[in-house]
């Protein structure tokens, strides 16, 4: 099985016509190969996205999605329903690619200090003056704010990085950021708060609606 493929290569309507969730999880728990075609086609493109935004590299990822998808498929008989195959399937994939994150992960994270908010004796912040103020709307909206977003989440040192993302972007749980990691619990929140204090300091120049 092969998921490489490019960045445009979408399931054609042929490939997924007529094919609900439920009729498609039937057909893999039946061991046939068509259904590990539609699978492959349909939800190959989002797993290796979120195995990039954790790795980093497209060529990891696309290795990660493929073992990702070869464990859903050997474990697709314990799927019950009580998320959608969507969810389920980029469970195994976060999973599948921290397990590499740890593996060849052997740094030490920089200090954010110098990236968090400043404030004076009286703990309030200081900050030069808001003259107005992009709505999260108009943040959104526009894709080339969306990358800068990423990118900035990208300049946070690696730790409070993956915090951020496995929290805020992949969605997982505060225990499943800790296990995946390998920290408890009390770290990932500090490291979740300093994250999202640097990342809003970064964010500034688009939230003022300067970029």
């Amino acid at each position: 099985m092969t998921v490489k493929r490019g960045r445009d290569d979408k399931p054609t309507a042929a490939t997924v016509s007529g094919v609900d969730e439920a009729t498609l999880v039937a057909a893999l728990k039946a061991g046939k190969p068509s259904a590990a075609e539609i699978l492959v086609r349909t939800h190959a493109g989002a797993m290796i996205a979120a195995a990039q935004r954790i790795l980093g590299e497209r060529s990891l990822a696309e290795d990660c999605a493929q073992e990702a998808l070869i464990n859903a498929l050997a474990k697709i008989g314990s799927f019950e329903g009580r998320s959608s195959l969507k969810t389920w399937l980029h469970r195994i994939t976060v999973n599948q690619a921290l397990m590499k994150l740890r593996a060849r992960r052997n740094v030490t994270d920089m200090p954010i200090d110098d990236w968090l908010p400043s404030f004076d004796e009286n703990a309030c912040r200081i900050e030069g003056p808001w003259t107005s103020l992009a709505t999260p709307d108009e943040i959104v909206d526009r894709k080339d704010r969306r990358e800068l977003v990423h990118r900035m989440i990208d300049r946070l040192p690696e730790g409070y990085r993956m915090v951020v993302k496995l929290r805020d972007i992949e969605e997982l749980s505060t225990r499943e950021v800790a296990d995946g990691l390998g920290i408890s619990e009390a770290n990932v929140k500090v490291r979740l708060h300093r994250g999202r204090s640097a990342l809003k300091k970064l964010l500034e120049p688009v939230l003022k609606g300067e970029v």
